[in-house]
């Protein structure tokens, strides 16, 4: 994969999870719960925290900016997964646990990928 292919597919999930996290944001069934709209707003703050380095096509920033918060990112998945059936079960939730799921999944594997290339030199690609 090619360093273009791999900040596309990076910029795919990262427009996958603002749509998760603008539904989740709006949903009034969690409103209410201070820890379920830490899951939004863990969700912002992940993909807003590349925003920099992406516009300045710093690469070696956007990967560490991705790989710092993503302990944060999978904590917020995995705490949506055991709790959003309290809030509601239905078919939009699921499909968020789903998407949220594999956006988690396909970063992890996107980050690996990162890490090999990033040990070779990233030359200054425009966004």
């Amino acid at each position: 994969m090619s360093q273009e292919e791999l900040i596309s597919s990076i910029q795919g999930v990262l427009a996958h999870l603002w749509m998760i996290r603008t539904f989740l944001k709006h949903a009034d069934e969690i409103q209410d719960d201070e820890n379920m709209l830490e899951v939004p707003r863990t969700l912002f703050d992940y993909i807003r925290a590349t925003e920099p380095a992406y516009q300045r096509a710093d690469w070696p920033d956007f990967f560490h900016r991705l790989n710092g918060k993503f302990n944060r990112l999978r904590k917020a998945n995995t705490y949506y997964q055991e709790n959003f059936r309290t809030f509601s079960d239905h078919t939009n939730f699921q499909m968020a646990a789903n998407s949220l799921a594999a956006c988690v999944g396909r970063l992890q594997e996107l980050l690996t990928i990162a890490e090999s290339l990033t040990s070779q030199s990233l030359p200054p690609m425009d966004p």
